[in-house]
């Protein structure tokens, strides 16, 4: 496991990525998707995989986590996931689109 910020970043399929006070933010990759689970609802972030990029097509998180930074963390941690495994990263997604111009920490994954 390699060490972002302090904490561990899974860098195989299936790992989890990042261990929060929420949970655990983990790679479901039978469904394509980066999952967290809070207060028995998930939020997610579905993702394809082409030519070593990570295309970020829709992040979903339910009404009841919304406003508290819930997808925020979650496409974080995708994104040290992406890192730790050598992607790149493409939003079709709105939410990874705006999250990637706020967060010039990340822009040598941007493809």
């Amino acid at each position: 496991m390699g060490e972002a910020m302090g904490k561990a970043v899974g860098k195989s399929k299936g790992e989890p990525a990042t261990r929060h006070p929420w949970g655990s933010v983990r790679d479901n990759p039978e469904f394509s998707r980066f999952e967290l689970d809070i207060d028995g609802e998930t939020a997610l972030a579905y993702y394809r995989i082409d030519n070593d990029v990570m295309v970020f097509t829709s992040t979903q998180t339910p009404p009841k986590l919304r406003g508290q930074g819930v997808a925020s963390e979650l496409i974080r941690n995708a994104l040290l996931f992406a890192r730790a495994r050598g992607l790149k990263v493409k939003g079709d997604c709105s939410f990874v689109v705006d999250y990637l111009r706020r967060h010039p920490e990340f822009a040598d994954l941007a493809r």
